[in-house]
């Protein structure tokens, strides 16, 4: 089957310049669907969130795992401030108000300096796996991200897939309008001269006329819905105004089904990304668990610090170390709870995964019998079109022997007509279904 040209058929559309001189497809490429394909997995602005996101979780890590490390705080102040005595009163180090208590001096008024320099340190050494948890959780939302992007790659694929299978066919069904309207011409022409003649009534010529005109109409549909065909698929590409005038480079075709359902179902168990979700979201829910349950025990870190402060230089010196003990004793049974919620929590994902896991097999299983109907169906299109060329072929014959009347020959060419174009659909409907196939298994995404 030869790919009509969409230049042919009167369809330019001028690219709006928005990639400057790094275009993504020239003017007038050879657009194979693998290209179609992997143009939509580079540009597509709702692949490009989804990856912003990923990254987004996987920096949450990194989040997480910074309670694992040193926390160093250093500060440094001068204040110049009144000294009035506050007896034996004495205050523990805020900021803002860092000066030493004295006795006092004389001048109400009179002011002095006061300086403030200091570092601190803490460290994390154990809590019973609380950080660990938050760690965990983290990475497991890391990997809900991931997958939620690869479902979202799924998606495109199938839609670049489904639209670029949509062009060709509508490429070939403008094909099989332009032969009917040739067709027709030349019936109506025979009409018109046999009529003259009065070898054929003049009705003929009026059947003729609007048997031209519907083939005329049925070829205006054919050509806008190749031009809305091509929008289709430049906005599944993410190229959108800017995508350039290019041909198709491949042909709808088909082949027998070979391999087995089990097959399918079992990679679908395997990689179908919402699954995963699913699975990921059950980790996550495990690690808040873990974090809660560390509540009920203490937590314990390691602090040093070193502060120089003074009304006059050198500043008095001071260091500390220590280690630091926290035990929640009781508060209010809020811990229980929150174990209980991430329980139940666990409990709903799980219930979740075995609902996916029989929609997962309603899906592959729907579609591959799909796909296997659409094969049926192209064999019985074929043998259609192969009859309907003869009965066309013998109508023509007898119209011409003066055997057979104008309705005979225009029902024939009606015929001929739809079924060629249901033939183009046929085939464009199996590209479609093993689409759809692939992306419910999992594997519609190249490289994957």
């Amino acid at each position: 089957m030869v790919v009509a040209s969409l230049a042919a058929v009167g369809l330019s559309i001028t690219p709006v310049a928005a990639y400057g001189t790094d275009a993504p497809l020239e003017a007038g490429a050879q657009l194979t669907l693998k290209r179609a394909i992997e143009l939509a997995l580079q540009y597509h602005p709702a692949r490009l969130a989804a990856e912003s996101e990923a990254n987004a979780a996987h920096e949450r890590i990194g989040e997480a795992q910074s309670n694992l490390l040193p926390q160093v705080f250093g500060g440094a102040e001068y204040l110049r401030g009144t000294d009035n005595g506050i007896g034996d009163t004495s205050y523990l180090p805020m900021l803002g108000a860092p000066r030493l208590p004295t006795s006092g001096r004389t001048n109400a008024f009179e002011t002095f300096d006061n300086y403030l320099m200091g570092v601190s340190a803490f460290q994390y050494l154990f809590d019973f796996g609380r950080v660990r948890g938050v760690i965990d959780e983290r990475r497991a939302e890391a990997e809900v991200e991931q997958a939620r992007l690869r479902l979202t790659e799924l998606e495109i694929v199938f839609e670049v897939t489904k639209r670029y299978a949509n062009l060709l066919a509508a490429q070939e069904t403008v094909k099989v309008y332009e032969e009917a309207v040739a067709q027709r011409q030349e019936h109506l022409h025979e009409a018109e001269v046999k009529s003259a003649a009065g070898l054929k009534p003049e009705i003929d010529v009026y059947t003729s006329k609007s048997e031209l005109a519907r083939a005329k109409m049925n070829r205006v549909d054919a050509r806008n819905a190749l031009a809305t065909g091509k929008v289709a698929l430049d906005n599944a590409m993410g190229l959108g105004a800017n995508a350039p005038a290019y041909e198709l480079a491949e042909v709808l075709t088909y082949q027998e089904i070979t391999a087995p359902l089990d097959g399918y179902l079992s990679a679908a168990f395997r990689q179908r990304p919402d699954l995963k979700i699913l699975e990921d979201q059950a980790r996550a829910a495990g690690a808040q668990i873990q974090q809660y349950r560390s509540d009920y025990l203490p937590s314990v870190g390691a602090t040093a610090g070193y502060t120089a402060r003074g009304q006059d230089l050198p500043v008095s010196n001071n260091f500390d170390v220590g280690v630091l003990i926290s035990w929640p004793i009781f508060n209010g049974f809020l811990t229980d709870h929150q174990m209980m919620e991430a329980k139940l929590h666990q409990d709903a994902i799980r219930h979740s995964i075995e609902d996916i896991r029989q929609r997962i097999f309603l899906q592959v299983k729907s579609g591959y019998l799909d796909w296997q109907a659409s094969v049926e169906r192209i064999h019985r299109a074929e043998q259609t079109v192969a009859a309907s060329r003869v009965e066309l072929e013998l109508a023509e014959k007898r119209y011409d022997a003066g055997l057979g009347n104008i309705i005979e020959l225009t029902d024939a060419q009606r015929r001929f007509t739809q079924d060629d174009a249901d033939y183009v659909q046929a085939l464009a409907i199996f590209s479609i279904a093993k689409a759809a196939l692939d992306r419910d298994v999992g594997a519609g995404v190249p490289g994957s």
